[in-house]
């Protein structure tokens, strides 16, 4: 799937989890994303990484490492998409909250979401979520 990484896109939490655990393949595409067309992630995505702090230097690393990527801020437009995907996907797909925001933000802007958990956004007919790696 290397050609993907080429493409602007924004970024799901877990494969900035899974490069917070040093695996290999989310630290490549991550770096490939930077170098090519910026690293994008919801503001969504920053939240859940600061959740997933247990301490101030956890999440002075956090910091460090949102400060060099771009945070896409949820938007009415953003905000509306998640309610009505909330609304058509909560009680057939189990879509959960987060992942209705940031699946709108993609929309919104018109990004291809990459994610580990591809299931979680495919009954969601025009975006395009990729597995990375």
């Amino acid at each position: 799937m290397a050609p993907a990484s080429h493409t602007s896109g924004l970024t799901d939490t877990d494969i900035l989890i899974d490069a917070t655990h040093s695996v290999a393949d989310a630290i490549a595409f991550l770096t490939t994303q930077q170098a090519l067309s910026g690293l994008q992630i919801s503001i969504i995505s920053a939240m859940e990484l600061v959740i997933g702090c247990r301490n101030r230097t956890e999440l002075g690393r956090a910091q460090q490492f949102l400060q060099r990527i771009t945070l896409l801020p949820i938007s009415r437009t953003a905000s509306q998409t998640a309610y009505q995907l909330m609304e058509s996907f909560y009680l057939s797909h189990g879509l959960l909250m987060p992942d209705a925001f940031i699946a709108a933000t993609a929309l919104e802007y018109g990004l291809t979401l990459y994610t580990k958990n591809v299931r979680h956004f495919q009954m969601i007919p025009p975006l395009t979520a990729v597995r990375p790696y």
